[in-house]
């Protein structure tokens, strides 16, 4: 099959397309169940999703791949954090990755790739410094991560350390980073109940 590039599209056959686009409301149920069936309900437990409880993603990184059809095939969102501090102890800003996730239809198509390098390219062009991430070093390394710029940083809570990568979008922007990444993002507004006193 030949995979054919134009603009924001991926034609893998004449029938079958995907596009890359900001996420919007209606793909909020339909993200959150691919990641169910992709990740499984453990996903929540993971240190990285400490990161991104009651946070909403960084403004405008967070992306969908849409099928021909309309459908959610791939989500990817990125989140605003404190990449620990510099030497003075003043907080260094950057951006969590994840989680990046492809529906199994959808596997083979290029869909993470494109989602992935996107989701860079935006990040640089809104002026952000760093994005850090947790997962296989195999397959972001093609994307410029490695554990290298992220040596002194923690995760707020246990991770492997091979898979905590970083990719500095400008040049020695962790340079000096240490301590553990905090959560810096906007919250979600809570829902509140106003029942009627009896």
């Amino acid at each position: 099959m030949m995979t054919v590039f134009v603009a924001d599209r991926c034609v893998l056959a004449p029938a079958s397309a995907f596009e890359i686009t900001v996420e919007t409301a209606e793909h909020v149920v339909a993200r959150e169940m691919l990641l169910d069936r992709q990740m499984g309900p453990k996903r929540r437990l993971k240190s990285s999703e400490k990161l991104r409880r009651s946070r909403r993603p960084a403004e405008g990184l967070a992306l969908s791949a849409v099928d021909g059809e309309g459908k959610l095939v791939g989500t990817v969102r990125l989140w605003n954090i404190a990449a620990g501090v510099d030497a003075d102890g003043k907080a260094i800003p950057a951006l969590l990755l994840g989680p990046l996730a492809v529906d199994a239809s959808a596997e083979g198509m290029g869909i993470g790739s494109r989602l992935m390098r996107a989701a860079i390219a935006r990040a640089r062009d809104l002026g952000h410094g760093a994005i850090l991430l947790v997962g296989d070093a195999p397959y972001y390394e093609r994307f410029g991560f490695s554990s290298g710029p992220a040596g002194a940083l923690a995760m707020p809570g246990p991770v492997d350390r091979s898979r905590f990568l970083a990719l500095e979008l400008v040049d020695n922007h962790l340079a000096g980073a240490a301590g553990v990444l905090v959560a810096t993002g906007r919250r979600v507004l809570e829902r509140r109940d106003f029942r009627r006193a009896a």
